[in-house]
């Protein structure tokens, strides 16, 4: 696992997409795995900015998503296709025919997460999987106790996930109660994966998902698991690290034909 502390949110943001790039680059046109809420905004900011300047082209690359609510009209302006419409597909110029949200609205659940599971397996898997992390450890919907193997299904949101969700919506008791996600056994299968956090909200959730035992009560720490992860905070994220002066150490000091 490679751990990243830079200064600001908006440098975590740049080079996470640089990071993206340099993956889907080289898998052209590519299989991103894409997610909501507030930590990924300066990555697809970045990426919007590399198209303009014709640094990146996704016109063809497909893109999965994590998770989306259930029970809500997918034009509802909180459901995650309507996020990743308005967040994603619209700035950086995605084929909304390529760009996939598990259906919280379908008729037979079960098929549903069979149905999204067999899709992203058809296109061959995702190349580079993007990641925010709750405050209780969640990576998608995975709340503490998730196991590692589990594939995409339905969760109960725990009480903290709603009330953190709870700013998006007009009211509190508006946050639906349940989701689909990507198991984590969904996420550990991508090529590459790589979580942002930013502030000191997410820094418990960072300190034992990276350097905490793997456990399922930190569902980030699956990560741990992971060859090719990535983890790319800012300071307030990385304020209870132990071995932060190491994380920057080696990567002031990372050779340049690894860097992107």
């Amino acid at each position: 696992m490679e751990i990243v502390i830079l200064d600001s949110a908006e440098e975590v943001g740049v080079l996470a997409a640089r990071k993206i790039a340099s993956v889907l680059k080289a898998a052209t046109p590519g299989v991103l795995g894409v997610a909501t809420g507030s930590s990924p905004l300066t990555i697809y900011a970045a990426l919007a900015t590399m198209r303009q300047r014709g640094e990146i082209d996704l016109s063809r690359t497909r893109a999965f998503a994590l998770d989306e609510y259930v029970g809500i009209a997918e034009s509802h302006p909180e459901s995650y296709a309507s996020v990743i419409r308005r967040e994603v597909v619209e700035p950086l110029a995605m084929n909304p025919d390529l760009v996939r949200v598990p259906d919280g609205r379908a008729a037979d659940i079960e098929a549903a997460c069979r149905d999204y599971e067999e899709a992203i397996a058809a296109v061959g898997g995702v190349d580079i999987q993007l990641l925010g992390i709750g405050a209780n450890g969640h990576i998608g919907f995975n709340e503490p106790t998730s196991s590692f193997a589990s594939r995409t299904r339905i969760k109960t949101l725990a009480p903290r996930t709603r009330a953190d969700n709870a700013r998006f919506f007009d009211n509190a008791d508006d946050v639906p109660t349940h989701c689909l996600t990507q198991g984590l056994g969904t996420i550990l299968d991508a090529r590459h994966l790589v979580l942002v956090a930013q502030g000191d909200s997410k820094a418990e959730a960072i300190r034992q998902s990276v350097e905490g035992p793997v456990s399922s009560m930190w569902p980030g720490s699956a990560l741990q698991m992971h060859q090719n992860a990535t983890v790319i905070i800012d300071e307030g994220a990385a304020s209870r690290l132990e071995l932060a002066d190491y994380y920057r150490y080696t990567y002031a000091n990372k050779p340049i034909w690894q860097r992107y």
